[in-house]
């Protein structure tokens, strides 16, 4: 492995880690994207604006690396549209059943030493090693 096939992820990594950390420690708030997403689908008042500032910065963030590096980014989905569509409403499900996202368990939960954070992002794990395994049967 080389330096430059590192950085990129590690980088990625760091500004991810350290965003979550800034919003927890300047508003108490957790970077849960799921539940940004739900708070700005209700209308959540008195939150509204972080989150949208939030879902914003990650959308810009997304259309600045297609532009800045767009060899990042895949040209096709990996799956046909029935497959990527349904694989969306489980996740939506799986989200809503966990009680939070792989952000939310993952990078602030087990940050925090969560329980509920680490059993989450350990049932999120396994969930997608299954499905990787299902899906490279179906493939073969």
């Amino acid at each position: 492995m080389q330096w430059q096939d590192v950085w990129p992820p590690l980088l990625g990594g760091t500004l991810i880690g350290l965003s979550a950390a800034g919003l927890l420690v300047l508003t108490g708030k957790t970077a849960g994207i799921s539940g940004i997403v739900d708070g700005i689908l209700r209308g959540e008042r008195g939150e509204l604006g972080w989150k949208l500032a939030f879902a914003l910065g990650l959308v810009v963030g997304g259309v600045v690396l297609a532009i800045a590096m767009p060899s990042a980014l895949p040209v096709a989905a990996p799956r046909a549209l029935p497959w990527v569509i349904a694989a969306g409403l489980l996740v939506g499900f799986g989200t809503r059943l966990g009680g939070g996202c792989t952000s939310g368990h993952g990078v602030c939960g087990i940050g925090r030493t969560s329980g509920r954070g680490f059993v989450g992002t350990c049932v999120f794990m396994a969930v997608a090693a299954l499905t990787v395994l299902v899906l490279k049967g179906v493939e073969a």
